[in-house]
C-alpha cells in the first residue's frame, strides 16, 4: 500500500469504529492487532478528478480492507473502491483485499451486483461485501495468516 503519513494512523483498539453518511463499520479486534487505518477521502487523495473511497485499513500480515460508508447510491461506492485499488495498492492483482459497502440501502442481490462481485475478485483478488447500516465484522477473519 503506498504511504501517506500525514493521513495514517495505526490502531490496536477492540474496536475500530468508523462512521460518515449516516453509515457506521465497527471492526471488532479482539486480539488487538496493529491496524493501518488511512484516511483516503478528503486525505490520502484529496484532488476532484479521482474516485476515492472513504477509509483503507492495512492488517499486519498485508491483507487490504477497503470501507466505503454510502448513503443510498451503491453502484458509485463500487466505482469509489475499484478507483482507490488502482490508485493506493501496490499490487492490486495478487494482494488479498476485502472490500466493505455500509449503506442506509441495500439493494437486492442482482445480477448485475453479482457481476460486479465477480469481477473484484478475478481482477483484484478483492471480496466485496455490501451490508445495511449499522454492521460490525470482525478484524479475527482477515488478519489469520493465510498459507500461500
Amino acid at each position: 500500500m503506498k504511504r501517506f503519513p500525514d493521513c495514517e494512523e495505526y490502531k490496536d483498539d477492540n474496536k475500530i469504529v468508523l462512521k460518515e453518511n449516516n453509515s457506521k463499520l465497527t471492526f471488532r479486534n479482539p486480539k488487538r492487532d496493529k491496524i493501518l487505518l488511512i484516511t483516503v477521502d478528503g486525505c490520502a487523495i484529496s484532488d476532484d478528478e479521482n474516485k476515492r473511497c472513504d477509509y483503507a485499513l492495512v492488517c499486519s500480515n498485508g491483507v487490504e480492507i477497503y470501507v466505503e460508508l454510502k448513503g443510498s447510491k451503491i453502484k458509485h461506492a463500487f466505482e469509489q473502491i475499484e478507483s482507490t485499488i488502482k490508485l493506493l495498492s501496490d499490487n492490486p492483482q495478487t494482494i488479498k483485499k476485502w472490500c466493505f459497502v455500509v449503506s442506509t440501502r441495500v439493494p437486492k442481490l442482482t445480477t448485475n451486483i453479482q457481476n460486479i462481485k465477480s469481477k473484484f475478485k478475478n481482477k483484484y483478488n478483492a471480496t466485496l461485501i455490501v451490508y445495511k447500516t449499522p454492521y460490525t465484522d470482525d478484524l479475527s477473519k482477515y488478519t489469520i495468516q493465510e498459507k500461500i
